[in-house]
C-alpha cells in the first residue's frame, strides 16, 4: 500500500539538517507529508516542487517551507543534479518566544493557507540575510553533536523562522492578533495519517467527525477552517496524490490503480482525475515521460 505519511521519530531527534544531493540519492522525491516542518534552501539546479495545489520553480538561493502535513514532492528540471540544503524540526520544540508574541509554534499553525504568509521565497528575500552560512552551521551542529548543540541548533531555527516572519509582515500577515489554536487541532492534524492510511476504503465523514467526538456539522466547520477545504475533497485531494505517483513511478494501469487508491472503478478516476488536474490520467503519465527523456 502506498502511504503518503513519512515516519518520523521526533521525540529523539526533532532536529534534522543535511546536504541532498541527488547525484548519490533516490530521485525525484515523491509526494509525501509528515508532522515536522521542513524547510529547502536550493544551491544548484532548477526544481519543480508540488507543495498541496500548488507548484513552484526553484533555483539557486530560493527557499521554500513546507507546514507540517503538506504533502509536496520534488522533481528537476535541469541537466545538472540538483543540490540543496534540507532542514526538518518539530516547530513545537522550538521554545524561544518573548513576552509580547505567541509561540512561533501558534503563529506558524495560524500562518498555514494565509494569502500574506508565502511559503515560496526568493534569493531576493534573503540578500541582507547570510542564509547559506545559517544553513551550514545548522548542518554542522547535528553531525558534531557537540555540547549544547541542541539549543544552539534552536537558536539558529528560530533565527530564520523570524526572519521569515518579517518578510510575512512586510506581506501584511498580522502577527499582533493571532488566534489562540483550540484543542480540536490536534486531533484533526492526526486524523490526516488515518485518512492516508485508509484512502484506498470507502471513508465516510460522518464516522470521521464520529472519531473525533464532534457533531458532523462542527467536524466540517473545524475541517475547513484549518485546511481550507472540506473533508471531502481533502480526501479526494489524498487519493490523486497517490494516483500521481502510480502514474509516475509505476506501470501499473488504471484498472489496478483506481482499485488501489479508492475510486469505484477506472471511469470513476478518470472523471474526477480530469476534473481536479484537467487531463487525463494517460495524458498526465505520457507528459512526464515526455518531460524526463
Amino acid at each position: 500500500m502506498n502511504f503518503l505519511f513519512e515516519e518520523s521519530n521526533i521525540l529523539e531527534s526533532p532536529y534534522e539538517a543535511f546536504l541532498f544531493d541527488a547525484k548519490n540519492s533516490l530521485f525525484p522525491i515523491k509526494a509525501h507529508l509528515h508532522y515536522f516542518m521542513e524547510i529547502i534552501f536550493m544551491l544548484r539546479g532548477t526544481a519543480i516542487i508540488n507543495c498541496n495545489k500548488e507548484e513552484y520553480l526553484l533555483e539557486p538561493g530560493d527557499l521554500i517551507l513546507f507546514h507540517p502535513n503538506t504533502i509536496h514532492s520534488i522533481f528537476s528540471v535541469s541537466r545538472e543534479p540538483l543540490k540543496y540544503d534540507v532542514l526538518k524540526f518539530d516547530i513545537n520544540s522550538i521554545n524561544i518566544n518573548s513576552s509580547y508574541t505567541p509561540k512561533l509554534s501558534i503563529i506558524f499553525r495560524c500562518a498555514e493557507g494565509n494569502m500574506d504568509a508565502p511559503v515560496f521565497f526568493s534569493s531576493d528575500n534573503f540578500k541582507d540575510f547570510a542564509l547559506d552560512n545559517l544553513m551550514n552551521c545548522c548542518i554542522k551542529e547535528i553531525n558534531n553533536k557537540d555540547y549544547g548543540y541542541d539549543i544552539k541548533i534552536q537558536t539558529l531555527i528560530a533565527s530564520l523562522l523570524i526572519e521569515i516572519l518579517r518578510i510575512w509582515r512586510k506581506h501584511g500577515f498580522d502577527t499582533n492578533n493571532i488566534a489562540v489554536i483550540d484543542d480540536d487541532s490536534d486531533s484533526l492534524h492526526s486524523l490526516l495519517q488515518y485518512i492516508d492510511e485508509h484512502s484506498h476504503e470507502s471513508i465516510k465523514v460522518e464516522d470521521l467527525a464520529e472519531k473525533c467526538h464532534m457533531s458532523y456539522s462542527y467536524f466540517a466547520k473545524k475541517f475547513h477552517e484549518m485546511y481550507g477545504q472540506s473533508c471531502k475533497d481533502y480526501i479526494e485531494f489524498i487519493r490523486l496524490s497517490k494516483v500521481k505517483d502510480l502514474l509516475l513511478f509505476t506501470k501499473f494501469d488504471l484498472n489496478y490503480i483506481s482499485q488501489e487508491t479508492g475510486f469505484a472503478d477506472c471511469s470513476h478516476l478518470i472523471r474526477t482525475f480530469k476534473k481536479s488536474i484537467g487531463i487525463t490520467p494517460k495524458q498526465f503519465r505520457l507528459q512526464h515521460i515526455k518531460k524526463n527523456n
